[in-house]
């Protein structure tokens, strides 16, 4: 399978270059040069086989030509080692649990399955990869816990000073080993930034063997699109069903999409965004107007311009007709956040945390004119993440996994810089 770029201006890639570079030389982020078609009988029998049985499926149909079965099937019961429940929340709405991992948020599917992918693209080579990553919450800690002792690569994780969760924080820099974690002052778009220049600096990369485990890196997005065919698979089919996906850079629901060009019979998606709008906008407008975020209480979605958005045009064409009747988008602010999470406690005995409350609202709102349909929405962390929001939620009280206590009792291990992309140019030639 060739691999090529969203801007359309290099040669097609192969898989071991697309994965590796991140992103293409042109700037753009890299596309499989067809998306694969799976049969009827597939989703015929999807409700009796296994999550990891479903995902090694779809992970052949998509990468099988250029990993053989058996190394395929190993990365995939070796990443996807966790469950995914499905749980009833209402008569018509349902939350796909993604939360089971290592980490306790969605990324670890596609972080984990990243980081065996890269071991085994590397599996007869000496040299060492520099893995960057930028971060506005859940994705630091779900790469640096996959790459975690991984030989031959470093990871390194950007993300913005005092505007991610003390949980979040404490997963992604207390590690050491292989993990580097800097604190940039600035907000999210910064630390993308920087990642994004670093790989376009053709000096630095003269110098430096570079890679990105953020959603732009095309093994870390494409996994996720096979949690979709797992959520269909256990829905009720007495209706046509929508998946609902909280988004902020936009990975997630783009692999959605994915899923549905394979064959996979999602009605419609819905994206929920917080205040930080951009898609929302682009769907009631047709321009697309990137801006500095806002922070908010859903920290991952804080992005005010999402690189994902490229992929979701190419597939639409660039087409905005196109793109504005298969997706809708609705948008929160942070007192409409607490009071869902509140609201649907005191209802369902259902605990959302604040991500998740957005897709749940979103879906509830949608349905409401959609009176034959169902669906699922995508909760993508554990609320105890978020525990100073939800302690300020009433009825919302969370307690803190053993696995989450655990990393808070870790040291702290950082480096602060500037967000000029000199000072990091500068720390990463300098280690």
């Amino acid at each position: 399978m060739q691999y090529y770029s969203t801007n359309r201006q290099v040669p097609p890639s192969t898989l071991r270059d697309a994965v590796f570079k991140g992103l293409a030389d042109d700037g753009g982020l890299y596309m499989p040069e067809r998306i694969p078609q799976l049969g009827s009988d597939f989703f015929t029998g999807l409700h009796k086989k296994t999550f990891r049985e479903i995902a090694f499926e779809a992970a052949a149909a998509l990468f099988g030509e250029d990993i053989a079965a058996a190394p395929l099937r190993h990365i995939i019961d070796d990443a996807l080692n966790f469950d995914i429940p499905l749980v009833k929340v209402s008569s018509r709405i349902y939350s796909l649990e993604l939360f089971h991992g290592p980490t306790m948020a969605f990324k670890d599917v596609g972080a984990r399955f990243l980081a065996r992918m890269m071991q085994y693209l590397t599996r007869n080579e000496n040299a060492e990869t520099n893995v960057l990553v930028a971060t506005s919450g859940d994705t630091g800690s779900a790469v640096a816990n996959g790459f975690l002792g991984v030989e031959g690569i470093t990871v390194t994780v950007l993300y913005p000073k005092g505007l991610v969760s003390k949980i979040q924080e404490a997963q992604f820099t207390t590690l050491g080993q292989n993990i580097r974690a800097l604190e940039v002052q600035g907000a999210f778009d910064d630390c993308q930034r920087l990642v994004k220049q670093a790989f376009l600096d053709k000096s630095l990369r003269a110098q430096r063997t570079l890679t990105s485990a953020n959603s732009i890196n095309l093994a870390r997005f494409i996994p996720q699109a096979f949690y979709y065919f797992w959520g269909w698979a256990q829905m009720p089919k007495d209706s046509e069903i929508v998946a609902c996906v909280p988004s902020g850079n936009f990975g997630n629901l783009t692999a959605g999409l994915l899923a549905q060009r394979m064959g996979l019979p999602l009605k419609h998606f819905i994206a929920a965004n917080n205040v930080n709008d951009i898609f929302l906008k682009y769907l009631q407008t047709a321009k697309f107007s990137p801006r500095p975020s806002i922070p908010t209480i859903a920290n991952a979605m804080d992005v005010g311009n999402p690189s994902n958005f490229a992929r979701i045009m190419d597939l639409y064409g660039n087409d905005h007709a196109k793109a504005a009747a298969a997706i809708s988008g609705y948008s929160y602010s942070d007192a409409q956040i607490r009071e869902t999470v509140q609201r649907v406690f005191a209802e369902a005995h259902y605990l959302l945390d604040p991500h998740g409350a957005c897709a749940y609202e979103a879906l509830h709102e949608y349905l409401q004119n959609d009176k034959e349909a169902k669906g699922f929405f995508l909760e993508t962390a554990h609320p105890a993440k978020f525990k100073e929001t939800m302690d300020g939620i009433p009825g919302a009280d969370v307690a803190i996994p053993g696995k989450l206590q655990a990393f808070m009792r870790g040291k702290k291990q950082t480096a602060i810089i500037s967000n000029r992309y000199e000072d990091f140019k500068a720390f990463l030639l300098s280690s």
